[in-house]
C-alpha cells in the first residue's frame, strides 16, 4: 500500500534556527494537477503502474503503463475527492477563514523511488536553489496500512486515516480458525504491506494450529514467468484454502494468470485492499473469486462529491494532460488528432461526452472506503491548520516561548487538560497525578487479600474451630450428668448454628456479585435467627426445669416437643422474612460513585431497607425474649444456673455491639461498613459462645469432681428444704 498520502506544508519560523542554502539535483518535479493558495496541501497517488528507468538517467522520471481501467478510474476518484475536499473547506467561513488552500497533486507510479521524488519536490518545490528552513515535514496516509508505520521512533511524524494491518492479521488467523480450516496455502506482496502482514498472520495462525502448506510472494513488476511459477505452486498444492495478502496491482497480475492456467476451486481470504473491489465480480473472475471472504474497512458517504465528480471535464484546463487521458480512456476518444496512428480511423471526442451516463469506479460512490479516507485525511489537515493559526493569534500565549506554548494552570481533581482548557473526565474515570489522562477509577471493596480480610477471616475460621471443638468435647462426654442437664440436643443444635453464623461472616468479603449480595444478609438473618430460637428454648427449658416442677424430679416430658416447636417456629418466621425480601426487593451489586471522589465504592444496595431492619428486629426481638426470661429466672440455684450465663451474653452482645453496631454502620465508609458488619457478627457469635459454652467446659476438662448429678442438684435439694 501506499506510504505517501498527503504532505502537510506549513512552516513556521521561530528564533534560533539556522538558515541553510539548498540546491536541487538534476530537474525538478511537476504535479499533474495543482491549484494556487495561501497554504498547499500535496498529495501522492499511484495512477500509473511504472516508471521509464531510461528517462530517469536524464533526470526526467516519466510514469506509464496504466493499471487496469477500473484502478485507473478508482485512483483518479482519490485525486478528485481531495480537491473536493479542498474547495469544501475553502467555502466554508468557520474552517481557515481569509485563508485559502491550494493543492499539488503528483503521480507516485507505484514506485518507491516515484514516492520519493514526489516527497521531495512538494517539501523543495520547483526552484533550483532556495534559502530553506529545514524543519520536519507531517506525512497523513489514507491507504498505508503496514503495521510498521505505527512505530514512533522511526516514523514520530508519520499519521494515517486508515487502520493498521495489526488488527487486519489477526482478525484473517482468527476467521480462519472459525471455519476450522487448518491446512492453508498463502501469498502475499512482495512490499512491506505483504511481508509485515503476511508474517504476523503466520505467527498467529500457527500458534492457533492453522498449518501453512506454502508461502510465496509476489510483486506486479516481476516477469510472466515469475508469475506463472508461484501459480502453479498453488496449482499443485493440496492446500485448498488460500490466504492472499495482496494490494490491487499484486491482484491484477496474480488473477491473470490464475484464469489463465485455469486454477478453480479454491476458497480465497482475502486483505482488505482487494477484497471489496467492485471491478472483480465479472463473470469471469467471480468463477474463480467467487466466495471470497475477508475484512475490510468501513464504508461511508460524502454528500456532494458525486455531483462533483460528474462535473470533471478537460475543458476545465485543457492543458492538463491527466485530464485529457482520462476523459480519452473513459470515452474510448481522442481529443486531439495522434501522429501515430492513421487520423482516418481515429473516433475524436465530439464534446457530447457526459460522465453522468457512464458506470464505472470513478463515478460509483455507492461504497466509499478508501476515497473517505482521503476525504478525511485533508479535513484533519485544515483542523490542524485551523488550531495552529488560532494559536498564533491568540492571547491562551507566552512571550519569547514557541508558539502554542501556553501558560498552564492545574486543573481540578478529576478533570484533564487538553492545553486549551479543562475537560471533566467520565463518571466512573478520575484523572492522573499530571492530569494528563482520564483513568478508570480505583475500586473498592473488602477482599480476603487485604490485612483487614484476612484478619476478619481468622477470626471467623478460629470461631468454627473453637465451636466444633466444643461440640467434639460434648459428645465424648455426653453421658455425663452435666451434659444431660445442659439438653444435649439443644447445645448441638446451638453450636451448629453458631457454627453457621461464624461462616456467613465470610459471605461478606470479596467483591459483591448478585449471589453473594443476597446469601450474605439472609444468611446472618436465618442462621442469627436460628440461634437466638435456641438460646430462647434452653432459658425456657431452665424456667420450666426449676418454677414448674418439684425439686429432684426429672423435666416434663412436654418440655422436649415444645423446645423443638419453638425452634422450628422462630427461624421459620425469620425465613418467611428474608423470602419476602428477597422476592420483592433483593439486594444487589452496587457501584458507590457518590461516596468518594475518586473511588468506586462496590457494595450491596439493600435492595429494600425495610427488609434488612425488619431481619435485624426480629433477631432483636428474640434477643430481648431471651434476656427477660433469664432475668426472671436469675434466682435459680447457682449448681445449675444458666440464665445468668444468658443473660450477661445478651447484655454484652446488644449493649455493647449491636446498639454501637447501628451508628457504626450507617456512618462507615466504603469497606469499612462492611468490616463494621462483620465485627459485630463475631462479636457476637464470640459473646454466645464463651458466655455459655465456657463454664461447662470448664467443669467437664478442669473439675471432673463436680460433673455428678450430686454436685448438680445438690445446693438444689439445701435451698428447698
Amino acid at each position: 500500500m501506499l506510504v505517501f498520502g498527503f504532505l502537510l506544508l506549513c512552516s513556521i519560523k521561530t528564533k534560533g534556527e539556522t538558515k541553510v542554502n539548498c540546491s536541487m539535483i538534476g530537474k525538478p518535479e511537476y504535479a499533474l494537477l495543482s491549484k494556487d493558495g495561501d497554504i498547499i496541501i500535496g498529495g501522492a497517488f499511484s495512477i500509473h503502474s511504472k516508471i521509464n528507468l531510461e528517462m530517469f538517467v536524464t533526470s526526467l522520471l516519466l510514469c506509464y503503463q496504466f493499471y487496469s481501467v477500473n484502478i485507473y478510474d478508482l485512483c483518479n476518484r482519490f485525486n478528485f475527492t481531495m480537491i473536493f475536499a479542498i474547495e469544501e473547506i475553502n467555502s466554508k467561513a468557520s474552517l481557515l477563514p481569509n485563508i485559502s488552500i491550494g493543492y499539488q497533486i503528483f503521480d507516485s507510479c507505484g514506485s518507491t523511488l516515484a514516492s520519493m521524488r514526489s516527497s521531495m519536490a512538494l517539501i523543495n518545490g520547483q526552484e533550483l536553489t532556495a534559502e530553506h528552513i529545514c524543519s520536519g515535514k507531517t506525512a497523513i496516509s489514507h491507504f498505508a496500512t503496514c503495521a510498521c508505520l505505527s512505530n514512533r521512533k522511526q516514523f514520530p511524524s508519520f499519521f494515517r486515516t486508515i487502520p493498521s494491518d495489526f488488527y487486519q492479521s489477526r482478525a484473517l488467523a482468527q476467521l480462519v480458525k472459525h471455519f476450522r480450516w487448518t491446512w492453508v496455502g498463502a501469498v502475499r506482496s512482495d512490499n512491506d504491506y505483504g511481508n509485515n502482514g503476511m508474517a504476523t498472520f503466520v505467527e498467529v495462525a500457527e500458534r492457533e494450529g492453522v498449518c501453512i502448506e506454502y508461502s510465496e510472494a509476489i510483486s506486479r513488476t516481476n516477469s510472466k514467468e515469475k508469475i506463472a511459477k508461484v501459480v502453479e505452486v498453488i496449482k499443485k498444492g493440496t492446500a485448498k484454502v488460500l490466504v492472499a495478502f495482496l494490494a490491487q496491482g499484486e491482484m491484477d497480475v496474480l488473477l491473470e494468470e490464475i484464469i489463465r492456467q485455469n486454477v478453480t476451486g479454491l476458497q480465497w481470504v482475502g486483505s482488505e485492499s482487494w477484497i471489496t473491489a467492485r471491478y472483480l465480480a465479472t463473470k469471469i473472475v467471480s468463477k474463480v473469486l467467487g466466495g471470497a471472504v475477508g475484512f475490510t474497512i468501513s464504508k461511508s458517504k460524502i454528500p456532494g462529491l458525486r455531483e462533483f465528480l460528474l462535473k470533471v471535464n478537460p475543458s476545465q484546463n485543457p492543458s492538463n494532460a491527466l485530464l485529457r487521458e482520462f476523459w480519452e480512456m473513459a470515452f474510448g476518444c481522442h481529443l486531439f488528432p495522434t501522429i501515430s496512428s492513421k487520423t482516418e480511423h481515429e473516433k475524436f471526442c465530439n464534446g457530447s461526452e457526459n460522465l453522468s451516463n457512464m458506470s464505472n469506479e470513478f463515478t460509483d460512490v455507492s461504497e466509499l472506503r478508501i476515497s473517505n479516507n482521503v476525504y478525511k485525511a485533508v479535513y484533519a489537515i485544515a483542523y490542524a491548520l485551523h488550531n495552529t493559526l488560532a494559536c498564533k493569534t491568540s492571547n491562551a500565549v507566552i512571550k519569547g516561548r514557541p508558539l502554542c506554548c501556553f501558560e498552564c494552570l492545574r486543573c481540578p481533581s478529576g478533570e484533564i487538560s487538553n492545553s486549551a482548557e479543562c475537560i471533566k473526565c467520565p463518571l466512573e474515570h478520575w484523572s492522573n497525578e499530571n492530569h494528563s489522562m482520564c483513568v478508570l477509577k480505583k475500586v473498592e471493596f473488602l477482599s480476603f487479600e487485604e490485612n483487614m480480610g484476612i484478619l476478619l477471616t481468622a477470626f471467623s475460621l478460629t470461631g468454627v474451630s473453637l465451636t466444633i471443638a466444643v461440640a467434639l468435647m460434648f459428645y465424648h462426654f455426653i453421658d455425663t450428668p452435666l451434659v444431660k442437664a445442659s439438653n444435649a440436643e439443644l447445645s448441638f443444635l446451638l453450636l451448629f448454628s453458631l457454627s453457621l453464623c461464624f461462616l456467613c461472616s465470610l459471605t461478606f468479603i470479596g467483591q459483591p456479585t448478585e449471589w453473594s449480595c443476597m446469601l450474605r444478609h439472609t444468611a446472618f438473618g436465618i442462621t442469627f435467627a436460628l440461634c437466638m430460637s435456641c438460646v430462647l428454648a434452653r432459658t425456657i427449658a431452665v424456667v420450666m426445669a426449676f418454677k414448674a416442677t418439684v425439686p429432684g424430679t426429672s423435666v416434663p416430658q412436654c418440655t422436649l416437643p415444645l423446645q423443638r416447636v419453638s425452634v422450628f417456629c422462630c427461624t421459620f418466621f425469620q425465613v418467611i422474612i428474608c423470602t419476602l425480601w428477597l422476592v420483592l426487593a433483593p439486594p444487589i451489586p452496587y457501584k458507590n460513585i457518590t461516596h468518594s471522589l475518586d473511588t468506586i465504592i462496590l457494595e450491596c444496595d439493600l435492595g429494600s431497607a425495610i427488609g434488612f431492619w425488619a431481619v435485624l428486629g426480629y433477631i432483636g426481638l428474640l434477643s430481648v425474649l431471651c434476656f427477660v426470661l433469664a432475668f426472671l429466672a436469675r434466682k435459680l440455684p447457682d449448681n445449675f444456673n444458666e440464665a445468668k450465663f444468658i443473660t450477661f451474653s445478651l447484655l454484652l452482645i446488644f449493649c455493647a455491639v449491636w446498639i454501637t453496631f447501628i451508628p457504626a454502620y450507617v456512618s462507615s465508609p466504603g469497606k469499612f461498613t462492611v468490616a463494621v458488619e462483620i465485627f459485630a457478627i463475631l462479636a457476637s457469635s464470640f459473646g454466645l459462645l464463651f458466655c455459655i459454652f465456657t463454664p461447662k467446659c470448664y467443669i467437664i476438662l478442669l473439675k471432673p469432681e463436680q460433673n455428678t448429678r450430686k454436685h448438680i442438684m445438690g445446693k438444689t435439694h439445701n435451698k428447698s428444704q
